[in-house]
């Protein structure tokens, strides 16, 4: 019984790594995009930027699988900025889809974060 019961486990997790396989990522976009793909999309991005509250254009990830997300200008609590110009890079999410599912990737670590209530569409280039 616990032989069969491994066996099964193991043909789980095969199936399962075989079915996410990232070579399988095509670049994509938001398909018809709403309040719910917004807010997922939204909490993705402020549960890997802790304490920060990320601001998205209600057409990101439309129109370009990137979507860049830049750093301001820290500033003081009287609201001015504390030194010079921003030189930092932004970072370049960019969206793909693997099978029926939408995933963020995160340039940082290549992390992938699954967009719940998101469909995304296959980005084709001319």
């Amino acid at each position: 019984m616990m032989r069969t019961l491994i066996c099964g486990c193991v043909v789980l997790l095969v199936a399962g790594c075989h079915s996410m396989n990232i070579e399988d990522d095509v670049p994509a976009v938001i398909a018809n995009p709403d309040d719910a793909s917004r807010a997922a999309l939204r909490a993705t991005l402020n549960g890997l930027f802790i304490g920060q509250d990320v601001l998205l254009a209600d057409d990101a990830l439309t129109t370009s699988s990137e979507l860049p997300i830049e750093f301001g200008a820290k500033s003081s609590i009287e609201h001015r900025p504390l030194t010079g110009r921003v030189v930092t890079e932004p970072l370049r999410f960019r969206l793909v889809r693997n099978g029926s599912n939408c995933f963020l990737i995160d340039p940082r670590d290549a992390s992938r974060h699954l967009l719940a209530d998101t469909r995304c569409v296959c980005l084709l280039y001319t």
